[in-house]
């Protein structure tokens, strides 16, 4: 079996390590901000792509609209 942090992956030493260094830069009051940021941006990119696939089922195209008339 294949060693999951030989294959590239964090590890729990290296995701602690990131953090602390990210809080040391940013400090503590920045980071809420910065989450909220990022999860505001990851919520409108699921919206648009979700909204992308609703309006291809409900428009019809034009050869459709010509059969119908």
């Amino acid at each position: 079996m294949e060693n999951i942090n030989q294959a590239g992956w964090f590890g729990p030493t290296e995701i602690i390590i990131i953090l602390v260094i990210v809080l040391l830069f940013f400090g503590g009051r920045k980071i809420p901000e910065l989450m909220k940021g990022l999860g505001k941006g990851v919520k409108e990119f699921k919206d648009a792509s979700k909204g992308d696939e609703g309006v291809n089922e409900e428009e019809p195209n034009d050869n459709e609209k010509i059969e119908t008339k």
